[in-house]
């Protein structure tokens, strides 16, 4: 059977159109593949599987079920939580890998599976290309027994996820419940709901929730980008809100709303998370080349290094081993700390913001204002009939005098203009993506850039 030319295929698993592109026969096949690889790494045949809150979730965990039991695996089932939640149990209880049913910010006509490795993170850029290698060599089982769709229920991995927050070092619980923050938390009915309502009880929060149930009945468009965060921002200012808390359906990324009902975009949950990770224990910082300068500022203030890395977590986290990094995430809203674990966690996210303004005193926006204000733009466009870096000769002519990294499709820096522009095919949907940042009196310019470069790529040429 062929893997479908529409299905997203990448290092960290598949997303694709339910009943379109993604069928259980698929993930059943795909799944098999992925028992296979684990088994023959030596990781062990225990996996375990979980899934976010969409509708078609529990028919592909069976179907996931039965492909990976079909290679000879054992599999637990950890139910509905959050991605970061299940990547943790693998961590933690020692099993030779995973599966997490989600298309984590994707239309909820989406779906997916993502892998994790026996460290109970993605597979690295190196053990991705190796399994994506024997997809394309036609490694898919012929066939998959149904009836093997059951697995061993586990329960609780959501709660023992709390438990490891609130015993970070970097953490205060006290300290935090003794601000009595009133926050309003959007958990856009996905996995959310099974996790940071408890959170944040257990931080002492007062909570005004909004689709906080885990039915996957999706009231707003799952990517917490604030256009998508009206409702949010209007009930923070109805309720005399400390904040507002946003996430999408697999909860790996947080947005946040200041106490005046503005999104501050998700950029900033990185960049605040960093500030009060470096204020107790300096050390190297990464990001991914998509992520604001905001997080630069940061390191800088506190005088350690940073880095940056190809959009991905697996390559934000292997960046982060590679340096010994404290600290790092994507500008999407997601944080990594090697003290928990090398995944992007949004229910950790939460805890460090509440932390920092527990420490400083201060209010959302009152931090925000210390720092240089930044227009970031992102552009969605058609994916050109040429890749990217066929076109770098194009982009060049048509950008002259800039630094160009060719890492992860094309990213340009005027370092003397504080301007940024990082053009990319989704790894996650069928779209060119056109990424560009400057001081927030460019902002004119910044949009033009991000017009001007996605007709150019998007067109062709």
């Amino acid at each position: 059977m062929a893997i479908p030319e529409t299905l997203i295929v990448s290092a960290s698993g598949i997303r694709g159109r339910v009943g379109v592109d993604l069928t259980p026969d698929l993930v059943a096949r795909f799944a098999a593949a992925f028992g296979t690889y684990v088994r023959a790494q030596g990781w062990g045949d225990h996996l375990c599987i979980a899934r976010d809150s969409r509708p078609s979730g529990p028919a592909f965990v069976r179907a996931a079920t039965a492909g990976l039991r079909t290679a000879g695996c054992r599999v637990s089932d950890l139910g509905l939580v959050p991605t970061p939640s299940a990547l943790l149990e693998i961590q933690e209880h020692g099993f030779a890998g995973g599966i997490v049913v989600t298309a984590s910010h994707n239309p909820k006509e989406w779906n997916g599976l993502k892998l994790a490795s026996s460290e109970g993170a993605f597979l690295t850029p190196e053990q991705g290309a190796e399994f994506l290698s024997g997809l394309r060599a036609g490694q898919l089982p012929a066939h998959v027994e149904e009836s093997l769709g059951e697995a061993e229920q586990i329960a609780g991995a959501a709660d023992r996820h709390i438990e490891r927050i609130l015993r970070l070092d970097l953490i205060d619980p006290a300290r935090i419940a003794r601000r009595d923050f009133k926050v309003v938390l959007d958990c856009v009915r996905g996995a959310g709901g099974v996790v940071l309502p408890t959170l944040l009880e257990r931080l002492g929060c007062r909570l005004a929730g909004i689709d906080l149930e885990p039915d996957g009945r999706f009231a707003r468009e799952p990517e917490p980008i604030p256009s998508n965060l009206g409702a949010l921002c209007e009930r923070v200012l109805l309720e005399g809100a400390d904040l507002g808390m946003a996430v999408d359906p697999d909860v790996d990324r947080l947005a946040l709303v200041d106490e005046s009902g503005r999104a501050i975009g998700e950029d900033y949950t990185l960049a605040l998370a960093a500030r009060h990770v470096l204020s107790c224990k300096p050390g190297p910082v990464v990001a991914n080349l998509s992520t604001s300068q905001l997080v630069e500022v940061v390191a800088a203030e506190a005088g350690v290094a940073y880095h940056q890395s190809p959009v991905g977590e697996a390559n934000v986290a292997a960046a982060m081993r590679a340096v010994g990094a404290v600290v790092g995430g994507e500008g999407n809203g997601g944080v990594i700390l090697p003290a928990l674990h090398f995944t992007r966690d949004g229910p950790l996210g939460v805890a460090l913001i509440l932390q920092l303004l527990a420490a400083s005193g201060a209010r959302l926006s009152e931090i925000v204002a210390e720092y240089p204000q930044f227009a970031i733009v992102k552009g969605r466009f058609p994916r050109a009939p040429m890749g990217v870096h066929e076109l770098a000769g194009v982009v060049e002519k048509a950008f002259p005098g800039a630094e160009m990294d060719r890492r992860d499709g094309l990213h340009l820096r005027w370092r003397d203009r504080r301007i940024w522009l990082h053009c990319r095919p989704s790894g996650t949907e069928p779209i060119l993506r056109v990424i560009a940042e400057g001081p927030r009196e460019r902002e004119g310019e910044v949009r033009r850039l991000v017009e001007q470069a996605g007709a150019l790529l998007g067109g062709g040429g």
